[in-house]
């Protein structure tokens, strides 16, 4: 029986003879795998970490709700509070950021097991060795800073809000209008957070287990629809190295998902077995 010609995966069009043509195992599919639905970001988890941080924010408006501030020394105690309150998010904090990046890291697993049923017996092994405990710690130190800052930075707003009105000789009513608002301020930055740090820690995952099995280039992808920024629509499809990310926004250079509210993802080129 005549052998079957051998597959060319070399990327030719951007100088990187090691990496697969995107043309033949990224752009749709391959051998049966949609290499672009494989990485799609999870939005149920993004909406079920929001919803454990909002549930915090809440508190917190609570907490602010409760002083009557009308002065520095009543935002001073306000900020006293918060701090303690902090402190002890610390474990609760620990426990979501735990179950939020493993759960991450379990569907970017998938992920890869759906890429890798076409693969070679060495490269599955490599993808399921990949050293990805560094980049789950080190998101789950992030994650854990990030939630006990909500209480620390709703006191400082406070602050600030007294020692502005006292400056600016605002109304007392106008003051407190605005420090009423904290909860819903808040929240908003809660939200911001689980948007794009599930966004952020998956992008990591992928980096770390594509690095490891030789991958050096990815595939800029977008999520499709009207909200996607005007600067990311023009990266969609573009490729670049994991180590040189693009400027995705004026003076910011990130991977996909790396950067606030980015919803976008990056497709590995995977090198050929």
């Amino acid at each position: 029986m005549q052998a079957s010609p051998r597959r060319d995966y070399r990327l030719r069009t951007n100088g990187c003879p090691t990496c697969l043509r995107s043309s033949s195992f990224t752009a749709d599919r391959f051998e049966g795998v949609d290499i672009k639905s494989a990485f799609i970001r999870a939005k149920k988890l993004e909406r079920t970490y929001a919803a454990q941080l909002r549930k915090i924010a809440g508190h917190i408006g609570d907490i602010v709700n409760g002083f009557n501030i009308q002065d520095l020394p009543g935002a001073q105690m306000l900020q006293a509070v918060m701090a303690r309150y902090s402190a002890t998010l610390t474990p609760w904090a620990e426990a979501v950021s735990r179950r939020m990046v493993t759960e991450v890291a379990a569907r970017d697993e998938r992920a890869w097991v759906r890429v890798s049923q076409q693969m070679g017996q060495a490269l599955k092994r490599e993808i399921a060795t990949a050293p990805t405990g560094e980049a789950m710690r080190s998101a789950m130190a992030s994650q854990v800073k990030l939630i006990t800052s909500l209480p620390t930075d709703a006191g400082q707003r406070v602050h600030d809000l007294v020692i502005a009105g006292i400056s600016e000789g605002r109304r007392a009513d106008a003051i407190a209008e605005e420090i009423a608002r904290t909860g819903e301020v808040t929240k908003s930055r809660a939200t911001l957070i689980a948007r794009t740090e599930v966004s952020r820690t998956a992008t990591e995952l992928t980096k770390a287990r594509a690095e490891h099995i030789g991958s050096t280039h990815f595939i800029w992808r977008t999520a499709g629809d009207s909200d996607v920024r005007p600067s990311h629509k023009k990266l969609n499809g573009q490729t670049f190295r994991w180590d040189e990310p693009p400027e995705c926004d004026p003076g910011h250079h990130a991977l996909p998902g790396g950067i606030w509210n980015c919803r976008c993802y990056p497709e590995p080129i995977i090198p050929e077995a």
